[in-house]
């Protein structure tokens, strides 16, 4: 018997949506962060979720980032290497980054090359699980030129070497305080990953995983007159509804993030004029994640392993059925009945900034059923019992479909599960708290 599994394909892109209190509401000492799905981590390395990596990003900080339009802007560098600068080697094998002069760490040590090398050579180590070594694919070596100037060397060429150590997904952490933490102990340092050293405004006084961070300021960071606040409380927990009221209502909060919440119940709350609802098209996309891997319980630690690509699911790698999935599912509505003016459709999981996105696959737009039923019908893959569920070589298509505990995200669950019905594939719904599914 074959387990059920997590499937499919990009959704819909959804806003940043926030809301924010009014600014006479923070003019005081204490920020007040609301995120409804809790941080269990400050080490963005160990994690992907985003409340991780938004989490630690206050204390962790990359060489360089993005701005909102994909643009890098240097962070603890001065420039961005190029190569009419001299940054990027001619043949596009290596690129030198040249640390700003006098970053400090928040314990006042200074931030060296050598750092830059540590994060690279703790990430990479095979037994650590690093979240972010897709960051480092092809890097041959990171090599310390002298203590602020660090150089990348591929060992292929790169029009786009800007993986390595650049955005949130790959800060650089301290070398003396990681030193313990290599490969399998990675995890087990639990004193480093739940409050790192950092160069960033502020620093962890308290962190209490999957509820709460008190972040007071870095004394040795950079930015003069910064940061605004005396302390910052990060709070989790609850649903996307609590939190709005936390800002829009009850005045509890100064910032909340994420509001996936009906467009009608976030609008009732705004209208009571005590707070406003921030939104932002980003890069975030709304989506199924599919497992194409073989989920049998009987192969045990080979469950879900993906074995060199020797170990398939039994019909989620089967182009008809995956492409079937995608065809039912009918994107604009979910965009404009669940998400209103946060969300629009997407067929594509790189969907902002605009120099990025594609249109490529924009057919995904237009629902299909009839031409999903067509495509299952000519790949042979029919109800041959009448039980209403189609089989593949005798397996029935039968899906377990796991996400976050959110109303929207419920309700967005039920649709699927309805139009993957009507092409004759059986759906569990499932739906977990958030700071347990997005943990670690």
């Amino acid at each position: 018997m074959f387990g059920k599994q997590i499937v499919v394909v990009a959704l819909l892109l959804v806003l940043c949506t926030g809301v924010l209190a009014p600014v006479s509401a923070q003019m005081d000492d204490e920020g007040n962060i609301l995120y409804w799905q809790a941080a269990s981590i400050l080490n963005p390395y160990l994690s992907g979720g985003t409340k991780d990596l938004h989490a630690s990003s206050i204390i962790l900080e990359p060489l360089a980032r993005y701005d909102e339009n994909g643009g890098l802007v240097p962070t603890l560098v001065d420039e961005i290497p190029t190569e009419a600068n001299g940054g990027i080697a001619e043949d596009l094998t290596s690129i030198t980054w040249n640390l700003s002069e006098g970053i400090l760490w928040s314990d006042g040590t200074p931030v060296t090359s050598a750092d830059v090398v540590f994060t690279w050579e703790y990430c990479v180590h095979p037994d650590a699980g690093c979240n972010a070594l897709s960051n480092f694919a092809d890097v041959e070596s990171v090599e310390a030129v002298n203590d602020r100037t660090v150089t990348v060397t591929f060992s292929v060429s790169k029009p786009f070497p800007y993986g390595p150590f650049v955005s949130q997904v790959s800060p650089i952490i301290q070398a003396a305080q990681f030193a313990d933490c290599v490969g399998a102990n990675a995890p087990n340092c639990t004193d480093q990953n739940f409050g790192p050293v950092g160069t960033g405004p502020y620093m962890v006084e308290d962190f209490r995983a999957n509820d709460v961070i008190t972040y007071v300021p870095n004394p040795n960071y950079r930015e003069e007159g910064k940061p605004y606040f005396s302390r910052v409380i990060f709070k989790g927990g609850g649903d996307a509804e609590s939190a709005a009221r936390a800002v829009l209502e009850t005045g509890e909060a100064d910032y909340a993030w994420n509001l996936q919440i009906a467009p009608a119940v976030l609008n009732s709350m705004e209208a009571a004029g005590n707070g406003t609802v921030v939104v932002a098209y980003g890069t975030g996309v709304e989506r199924l994640m599919v497992n194409q891997t073989n989920p049998d319980p009987d192969l045990g630690e080979d469950r879900s392993i993906y074995m060199g690509g020797d170990n398939a699911h039994p019909f989620l790698t089967n182009d008809s059925v995956w492409q079937a999935l995608s065809m039912a599912i009918d994107r604009n509505v979910i965009s404009g009945q669940l998400y209103g003016a946060a969300g629009r459709a997407t067929c594509n999981v790189l969907a902002a900034p605009a120099i990025y996105a594609s249109t490529a696959n924009d057919g995904c737009l237009t629902q299909d059923i009839a031409g999903a039923n067509a495509l299952l019908d000519e790949a042979g893959i029919i109800d041959s019992d009448g039980d209403g569920v189609r089989e593949l070589d005798g397996v029935p298509l039968k899906i377990l479909y796991q996400t976050s505990t959110n109303a929207v995200r419920q309700s967005t669950q039920a649709l699927i599960k309805q139009w993957w019905a009507e092409i004759g594939v059986e759906t569990e719904l499932r739906n977990i708290d958030a700071g347990v599914f997005f943990g670690g």
